[in-house]
């Protein structure tokens, strides 16, 4: 498995990953599923955008981008997609590592996530291990999908 830059051959793949996220509203901040022209806006206005790949068949994915502008644009975030019939085959943990080398590429300091559902365990246990620190905890920040409130914490990890 490799993980690289997407094409536009990958998008419909990488959009049936993201929308199963987006659908089982656990994870994800975002309510409404891409289409072919919103996933396409949407994945080539990150900074970068990786897929897992293996054998012409994509796996998972994730986003790059600014976290905030000026003063604070060395600041970056991600969000991290992996097939629901993939998991459990460390495929988030190579996503995570390729992020992190191509923040550092791409010149910013320090990778955040805003919003990591408490209950996310796996994801938690990912990033810790990986060395992110978490920063606090948020009580009710996310809306689940059947609509009761969770905690979310936010992470960081230094990128020098």
């Amino acid at each position: 498995m490799i993980i690289r830059e997407y094409r536009k051959e990958d998008l419909p793949d990488m959009i049936r990953i993201w929308n199963e996220i987006v659908e089982e509203g656990i994870a994800f901040p975002q309510e409404e599923a891409l289409d072919a022209v919103s996933g396409e806006s949407f994945f080539a206005s990150q900074s970068y955008t990786g897929v897992a790949e293996d054998d012409g068949q994509i796996y998972g994915l994730y986003i790059l981008h600014p976290n905030n502008v000026g003063r604070c644009g060395h600041i970056c975030n991600a969000s991290y997609a992996v097939a629901s019939e993939s998991r459990g085959l460390h495929i988030g943990e190579k996503l995570v590592l390729d992020c992190l080398r191509m923040g550092r590429e791409r010149g910013f300091r320090v990778l955040q996530f805003n919003a990591v559902v408490a209950t996310n365990t796996h994801a938690r246990h990912l990033y810790e291990r990986l060395g992110f620190k978490q920063l606090g905890t948020i009580p009710g920040g996310f809306r689940m999908k059947d609509g009761h409130y969770e905690d979310i914490c936010p992470y960081y990890k230094e990128l020098l």
